[in-house]
């Protein structure tokens, strides 16, 4: 299970080119002119991200709830390969960064946001939508938080729980709860712990919890035959029932996030007398 992609194709300041226009005057020497442009395979998996983002909105606003879940999951997939195709083909840049930050703005933060308010928090009036408006705002500020401090930070770390999983998630919830039918003589309840579950999604994405970010994951050498085995079962499990098999990943990558912050500040606090 991958959390997402984020900060993947932040690594090169170097700006884009591709056959265009010059970027230096006409009277320069022919090998000075270099093209702009913008690198095309790998803007064209985030351009994905933000179709599959803005296709679960109006999916939202047709009724199409579960269509609405799936995109965003689809984005999550798309999200995750822009980045490895950028470092694959070498294509990184400042551009695609830029452009995969506001793409998960709008997918993993304003789509879920919407998804989940058209659903069912609009029927508790200001409290649904401050709730709703509170997780976008998470998204924004995860991202800006995320962005502001990706030279300094531990490659191997999130901290906060990133949006991607975040929005899989409130989205996940969405998918499960639609499959099963929700019976209108259980709304209410379901209404206070849909609202319930939107806010501390949103608070874990700003929160300081640690977790794994899986980018220190070579998949270029060789893995045990058992690892084979057990990708192979997950896919089993994701085929018999995907939206709570999906919603139950997301939901235990959460989770343990309290339980990695709590055994690193354990781990330092065993080094600090040694250290002193």
């Amino acid at each position: 299970m991958s959390a997402g992609d984020e900060g993947d194709r932040r690594t090169d300041p170097e700006p884009d080119y591709i056959e265009g226009e010059d970027t230096v005057a006409d009277d320069q020497p022919p090998h000075r002119r270099r093209r702009r442009g913008v690198y095309l395979l790998p803007n064209l998996f985030t351009t994905g991200v933000l179709f599959s983002g803005f296709f679960a909105i109006v999916s939202a606003i047709n009724g199409e709830y579960i269509t609405a879940a799936i995109a965003i999951f689809v984005a999550m997939v798309l999200d995750t390969l822009d980045g490895r195709v950028a470092r694959m083909t070498d294509t990184q840049s400042e551009f695609g960064a830029q452009y995969d930050s506001l793409s998960d703005l709008v997918s993993f933060g304003v789509a879920p946001a919407l998804v989940v308010y058209l659903w069912q928090l609009h029927d508790l009036g200001n409290f649904g939508w401050v709730a709703a408006f509170f997780f976008a705002t998470a998204a924004a500020l995860r991202l800006a938080r995320f962005n502001s401090r990706l030279a300094v930070s531990d490659k191997r770390f999130f901290q906060g729980l990133p949006s991607p999983a975040s929005a899989a998630i409130l989205v996940g919830m969405v998918w499960v709860l639609e499959d099963w039918g929700i019976p209108a003589e259980l709304a209410d309840p379901y209404l206070v712990g849909i609202l319930v579950v939107t806010v501390l999604a949103g608070a874990a994405m700003v929160s300081n919890l640690t977790y794994f970010s899986f980018k220190d994951m070579d998949f270029k050498h060789r893995v045990p035959f058992l690892a084979i085995v057990g990708v192979v079962l997950a896919l089993m499990l994701l085929a018999l029932d995907p939206p709570k098999v999906l919603l139950a990943a997301f939901v235990i990558y959460a989770l343990s996030g309290p339980l990695l912050t709590l055994e690193r500040w354990r781990r330092h606090r065993r080094r600090a007398p040694s250290g002193e």
